[in-house]
């Protein structure tokens, strides 16, 4: 159950980083494209003028108080055109300011005489020679206009007028500054969300399945009392048909007596599979060769009964964190698998690649090739199973079992084998 809440948690961590991702992506990309789109605004009012800005109209000085008295809200107070263009006042690429705030330069290339000049020069991080160079790197013929970024907040646009090719650069520093300061600061909110959604939902995850802890272990407290209860009566019906036998010898009844109690006692040793250690109880270091050839030689004899090879390759001191009891009823789970469905021989190794241990148990089967890793599930039995005892739980335990440990179990078929992989 462990498990289970914390993928909860890295679920709705990861739906929450998905949506928290999304809106600060549609946010800053719709704030840097409103950028460049100012940016391309302010450069093409400069084509219009051959790189340069229009003339301030008759009677406007800049940086000149307005007469006493004057009523901003009456027409008149502010010229209305050409630098009122948007209808709202002075704000935007069309603000009076512009002209005025705006760093750049214009390089202006005559395709007839060659001539290479600066038109329009305004800016002081850039010399006029340097302005020249950066211009003929920037420069495009052939197109009738191109814009783009350049070191990083420079906008540029070539564009061709008449027989000149002009390139205007304008430096968009200021105006990229608070973009980027949203940037950072969206990226710094994004985190402190995150964080707090991670606190917040490991709290409540714990209220949350504290009732389906509870069930999950009233329900396996039940599996395990049911199953001793079940053992009780099966092991006196088993004594008793015995003793029948010796007295009166075997029959037909007897023998189906003891087929049908032998079912029972599989299904109920299936049925004690669905109750899996807690692994937190009774933790040690686990050498995974003795634990795996310590079950070999416990199903020596049903193996040879069924005529069944095990070769065994261990990579040396490999060893796990596990409950050892837990650990020995996989191995025990997976021979017997073995054991009833091999056909002729079947292999166990362990290894050990790139810090995680693989179990991998193979065996000669009759099934088609591809991918098997519903075995895994519970009452599932695969097409080699008819005509055998069991319910389809003893692979589905141990899946869950490796669970437990923090492994996960995968099985396919390939050339005619059945190949089951325990990844630890």
């Amino acid at each position: 159950m462990k498990q289970v809440r914390r993928k909860f948690v890295l679920y709705a961590m990861l739906a929450v980083f998905v949506l928290l991702l999304t809106i600060l992506t549609i946010i800053n990309g719709t704030n840097f494209t409103m950028a460049a789109s100012d940016a391309d605004a302010v450069t093409a009012m400069l084509a219009e003028n051959k790189g340069k800005f229009e003339e301030a109209p008759e009677g406007f000085t800049p940086n000149t108080a307005p007469p006493a008295g004057t009523d901003f809200l009456k027409d008149g107070a502010f010229p209305a055109q050409p630098f009122f263009r948007n209808g709202l006042g002075p704000m935007g690429p069309e603000s009076p300011e512009t002209g005025f705030s705006i760093r750049y330069f214009t390089v202006c290339f005559e395709k007839k005489s060659g001539e290479t000049s600066v038109t329009a020069y305004q800016i002081a991080a850039v010399t006029e020679e340097e302005a020249i160079r950066w211009a003929e790197a920037l420069k495009t013929e052939g197109k009738k206009d191109v814009t783009g970024w350049t070191r990083g907040t420079y906008r540029y646009r070539c564009y061709t007028r008449g027989d000149s090719v002009y390139v205007t650069v304008i430096d968009q520093g200021r105006e990229l500054t608070p973009s980027y300061r949203i940037l950072v600061i969206s990226l710094i909110g994004m985190a402190l969300g995150l964080l707090i959604s991670f606190l917040f939902l490991s709290l409540i995850s714990k209220r949350l399945f504290r009732p389906l802890e509870e069930a999950d272990r009233k329900q396996r407290q039940f599996i395990l009392e049911a199953e001793k209860e079940f053992k009780i009566p099966l092991t006196v019906i088993q004594a008793d048909t015995e003793l029948i036998e010796r007295e009166n010898g075997p029959s037909d009844y007897t023998t189906s007596i003891h087929r049908q109690v032998n079912r029972m006692a599989d299904l109920t040793k299936d049925l004690g599979n669905l109750a899996i250690f807690n692994q937190n109880d009774a933790v040690t270091a686990c050498l995974l060769r003795d634990v795996f050839s310590q079950s070999v030689s416990g199903a020596e004899e049903s193996l040879r009964a069924a005529g069944i090879t095990v070769t065994e390759q261990y990579q040396e001191g490999i060893s796990l964190q596990a409950n050892p009891e837990l650990l020995k009823r996989i191995a025990d789970e997976l021979l017997e698998n073995v054991s009833r469905f091999a056909l002729s021989e079947a292999a166990i190794r362990t290894e050990k690649k790139e810090g995680r241990i693989i179990v991998t148990l193979e065996n000669d089967c009759s099934l088609p090739d591809g991918s098997y890793d519903n075995v895994f599930d519970r009452f599932i039995r695969l097409p080699n199973a008819e005509g055998t005892a069991g319910a389809g739980l003893g692979l589905s335990f141990v899946k869950d079992a490796v669970y437990q440990i923090g492994g996960r179990a995968s099985a396919k078929v390939e050339g005619g084998r059945f190949i089951l992989k325990l990844y630890l």
